[in-house]
């Protein structure tokens, strides 16, 4: 039973960029081996990657191909093996290894925003292109791109720390510190914005009593009591006995 592949993807449009010289030109590459059967032959080929050539610089250089055919009546590149080498000329960049050297020698090479994924992709590309194969140079290279956090705990680790001399064992501890924060973050994330649920109590008492107010009766009206106009008359008092009573000398002790 013939096996069913799965559709291949096509190269992207080419706009003869040097930064995406070596991407287009591995892509293309990559499609001819998982489907040599597509093609007749290595003419073919060409052809067909050329279709991919579509504005820029890449666009004049396929209309002088088809020039010089139109001027000679012979297709000026035979082989697949003659494009890349006509490609690479054309549109990688001049000093790759000298501007590998230069970025890994400064600063912009460093993680910054990049997850420790795509940084490593970058990394290895650059040290690939500068012909860095010493694996201590490596891991300092590597340790010295890092942020500062992720390399503060690579270097404080209790156990299981890389080696200054093992720059596979040291991508793959970056890698899982970067990660674990990545779901650090994302954990913190979602409980922030979770909604709160205020919980209630439930009472078991049942709601008091509503007692209607009757209206109050109005005091009764209070009779003011008349004043008196005349005087009681009391015992008289005797002067002529209190004159004499200050005029007696006082008694003394016999």
């Amino acid at each position: 039973m013939r096996q069913t592949r799965s559709k291949l993807s096509c190269p992207p449009d080419f706009n003869g960029e040097h930064y995406n010289g070596r991407a287009f030109l591995n892509s293309c590459s990559l499609y001819i081996r998982l489907a040599p059967e597509q093609f007749q032959d290595e003419q073919e080929r060409i052809l067909w990657a050329l279709t991919f050539f579509k504005g820029g610089r890449a666009a004049k250089w396929s209309e002088n191909v088809f020039r010089q055919e139109a001027d000679t009546g012979v297709f000026p590149i035979q082989t697949w093996g003659e494009f890349e080498q006509q490609f690479r000329l054309s549109f990688f960049p001049a000093n790759v290894e000298v501007d590998a050297i230069n970025a890994l020698e400064g600063t912009s090479y460093h993680q910054g925003t990049q997850t420790v994924d795509d940084y490593l992709d970058n990394f290895q590309a650059l040290v690939s292109d500068a012909g860095y194969t010493d694996p201590q140079t490596l891991v300092v290279k590597f340790r010295r791109g890092l942020r500062v956090g992720i390399q503060s705990q690579i270097a404080t680790m209790p156990y299981g720390r890389p080696a200054d001399t093992d720059p596979d064992a040291c991508y793959k501890a970056a890698q899982r510190i970067d990660q674990a924060r990545l779901a650090n973050e994302a954990f913190q994330s979602v409980s922030c914005s979770a909604p709160s649920v205020a919980l209630k109590t439930i009472s078991t008492r049942p709601p008091p009593l509503s007692v209607a107010r009757l209206p109050l009766a109005p005091p009764p009206p209070v009779t003011p009591k008349p004043l008196l106009t005349t005087l009681t008359m009391g015992v008289p008092m005797d002067v002529d006995v209190a004159r004499k009573a200050r005029s007696l000398p006082p008694r003394g002790c016999y």
